[in-house]
């Protein structure tokens, strides 16, 4: 049977915020919560914005694609619009996602983590009993392929829930892999090299509930980290900010536009584009008064793949920055650590 890893279990955040209490456990306060965040009136750029159908218009390609390598190289993290996907569709996730972490504690426990599994409500990457926890809950699961879905999850979801994410983790699995195919274009890598890496990937979905809480500014919703995956498109899911992406220093807030995708490079494209590309580190702040809502979707390669720079990406003048090894390996190892900014993806680094 397929399985990511395993995490420590931890309390339900969800019930623990509905008992409006003012001490927090201690497990969530975070004396080292940074406040560098980046005032309206200092910033000097926005999050670059990509548009599919440029990417694909014949007269407005060139430019759009240079745009996306900037975005990638610079950033790596963009907003998309204009990217096909269903908003009717969209909007029918997003309902029935907020009905899904609104369901009673008897009918979530059906879908909670297991010692052996991560997968199902509550939290990933707790590697120790000591660790902080982040203010917020989760539920993941595979999607795609079908065949490694887990019985107990996404075919026991509640209709209509489970038609819906059906058709929309179709829809996100074409897009990732346009995206991932443009991207290879803008590197210049040899044209079937990044479809063979990335086609028939493994793509998780991890929905984010982050509960208000009476002091936003000693906890984190989500800790900084650099994503291990390849790539990710958010979806924010109500109007409730959070989503902080660190740049020169900084922490710039994301304020999703209208029917956008949120994009960003996670740590093995970075390692596949040799470093051209920025897997950047990001996190989630909370509200005192709402929660917030968003689903991840995180596409990877096949597990038989071995993970490293491309080949065409590798000449003398560019030497290999980052190891090779067996996807099985990464894959197994990734969920082994804490997640702590880019931490895993520099157990990968070539030391000079």
């Amino acid at each position: 049977m397929f399985k990511h890893g395993s995490s420590l279990l931890v309390p339900c955040v969800q019930e623990l915020a509905k008992e409006k209490t003012h001490a927090i456990p201690t497990r969530y306060i975070r004396p080292d919560h940074e406040d560098s965040i980046i005032s309206e009136a200092d910033r000097l750029s926005e999050i670059p914005v990509i548009d599919m159908q440029n990417l694909v218009s014949e007269e407005s390609r060139s430019s759009e694609l240079a745009k996306l390598h900037l975005a990638c190289k610079e950033w790596g993290f963009f907003q998309l619009v204009n990217h096909g996907v269903s908003s009717s569709l969209v909007e029918k996730v997003k309902l029935e996602t907020q009905n899904f972490f609104n369901l009673p504690m008897s009918e979530k426990k059906k879908f909670w983590q297991t010692p052996e599994d991560l997968e199902g409500f509550g939290q990933v990457f707790v590697v120790r009993e000591d660790q902080k926890l982040n203010w917020g809950d989760l539920f993941l699961m595979t999607t795609q392929p079908i065949h490694f879905r887990k019985k107990h999850l996404f075919p026991s979801l509640p209709l209509p829930f489970r038609d819906s994410l059906e058709l929309y983790s179709l829809q996100l699995k074409n897009l990732a892999m346009a995206i991932i195919e443009h991207m290879g274009k803008t590197l210049k890598m040899e044209a079937s090299e990044m479809i063979e890496f990335w086609e028939e990937g493994i793509q998780t979905m991890r929905m984010n509930y982050y509960p208000p809480c009476p002091q936003p500014d000693k906890v984190i919703g989500l800790c900084p980290h650099s994503d291990p995956t390849g790539l990710t498109i958010l979806l924010q899911i109500n109007e409730v900010e959070g989503l902080q992406v660190r740049k020169n220093g900084m922490w710039i807030p994301v304020k999703p536009l209208p029917n956008a995708f949120i994009v960003n490079i996670g740590d093995v494209l970075e390692i596949v584009s040799n470093g051209i590309y920025l897997s950047p580190e990001h996190r989630a702040t909370v509200n005192s008064e709402k929660e917030r809502l968003s689903i991840a979707t995180f596409y990877s390669p096949r597990r038989d793949h071995e993970i490293g720079p491309a080949p065409s990406l590798v000449t003398e003048q560019t030497p290999a920055k980052f190891k090779r090894v067996g996807g099985k390996e990464y894959f197994a190892n990734m969920y082994k650590h804490e997640l702590v900014a880019k931490s895993y993806l520099e157990t990968m680094r070539i030391k000079n």
